[in-house]
């Protein structure tokens, strides 16, 4: 089969998306209020008060989903053009089960300085910035200088969404099992730009211990290749002081969180502890196939849709940024991220299952409960202008 002969390019023929107005074009009157000369009164009132730009255009409900093509799926660098669908796709996205207006912003440039004054300058225009398929390490730079230059919510979500799912799955898996998260030792294959978040909300959220993987093996404080992100995460991570590979990472452990896009051998799987909880990730392949993780884990995870417990990001990203905006949030902090995750776990409190973790992303109650968690937490937080 050729690659124009699947359903999938019928789906995307022309694109995903359209602008449609929000008013009235019918009339001489209706001109006049929508553009000229209705329009400079609104203007004028802006200029004077530019809070009022979140009332009075699009800026209160609308976010810029914005790429660099570096990092795109697990298709990697395949540059700006080629990563629109995907941008479109997550748009669409917000929009259906957020009720979010997303924008697409494909950047040709893959340039950590000339991206964060791109940004910058169109922030303006948006209520929001949904950074989205930007390598590691220069992801975490880009992000984190955006959230300290802007005052509207700044959002990585291979980072950030990725988190916020894995633990609200590992929460009710560890409740489906009657385990208690401070208990568990959790291992994580991959140290990118999701690793590094699932890390970091596990602790946290009170995980037990993290221990880390990247492709040369167990993060720790003694090893002289580590980058600042990478040495600041065995700060805080690998309390035993493990050393080795992943195989000796995963000896006795209870949880393994696979996002690295690499595979991990079944004999490594078997030394994990007994009624242990594998999430292996990785798409289209997960580090450790289904059937496999079957044999030695109580409860499998995926990021795909034809396994159970899909982990998987539309849970989170829609309902984040429908609270942040609802809430005038300046940014998206710690605390409205772990309410997300505690909102979504809650979601399917009453209906767990070792295959059912985690809710439907076709879910209706996620959105709204997410959006209403983390509006509650910026407010509590202080975080809304």
């Amino acid at each position: 089969m050729s690659f124009v002969e699947h359903p999938a390019f019928d789906r995307h023929v022309g694109g995903k998306m359209a602008v449609s107005s929000t008013v009235p074009l019918a009339t001489r009157e209706d001109l006049s209020l929508a553009y000229t000369p209705g329009v400079a009164l609104v203007c004028e009132a802006i200029a004077e008060k530019p809070e009022l730009v979140h009332k009075y255009t699009w800026v209160g409900h609308t976010v810029a989903v914005v790429t660099d093509g570096s990092a795109v799926l697990g298709l990697g660098n395949i540059g700006p053009k080629a990563a629109l669908p995907v941008m479109e796709g997550k748009a669409i996205l917000f929009k259906g089960f957020g009720g979010v207006d997303a924008v697409p912003i494909c950047l040709d440039t893959q340039d950590t300085e000339e991206i964060i004054r791109i940004v910058k300058a169109l922030a303006p225009g948006f209520g929001g910035i949904n950074l989205e398929d930007i390598s590691a390490p220069r992801c975490f730079e880009i992000e984190q200088r955006l959230i300290e230059e802007l005052d509207i919510p700044v959002f990585h979500d291979d980072q950030h969404g990725t988190a916020v799912v894995v633990l609200a799955a590992l929460k009710n898996a560890a409740l489906v099992l009657e385990r208690k998260l401070g208990d568990l030792k959790v291992v994580i294959s991959g140290a990118g730009a999701a690793g590094v978040a699932v890390s970091k909300i596990l602790l946290a959220a009170g995980i037990g211990d993290v221990v880390v993987a990247d492709s040369r093996g167990i993060i720790h404080s003694g090893r002289e290749d580590l980058t600042s992100v990478k040495a600041a995460l065995a700060e805080v991570t690998n309390r035993g002081g493990l050393i080795g590979g992943i195989g000796d990472a995963l000896d006795g452990a209870d949880v393994l969180i696979g996002v690295s896009g690499g595979t991990i051998d079944e004999e490594f799987v078997s030394k994990m502890a007994p009624g242990a909880m594998v999430f292996a990730l990785a798409n289209p392949t997960p580090e450790v196939h289904p059937s496999v993780a079957s044999r030695y884990a109580a409860i499998v995870a995926t990021g795909r849709s034809d396994f159970p417990n899909q982990i998987n990001n539309v849970l989170a990203f829609p309902g984040i940024f429908r609270g942040a905006l609802d809430a005038g949030a300046t940014r998206i902090t710690e605390g409205m991220k772990l309410a997300a995750a505690n909102a979504i776990a809650e979601v399917v409190a009453g209906e767990l299952r070792p295959d059912a973790i985690v809710p439907s992303p076709l879910d209706p109650r996620v959105a709204p409960a997410v959006s209403a968690a983390v509006a509650a937490a910026a407010i509590s937080e202080h975080v809304t202008r």
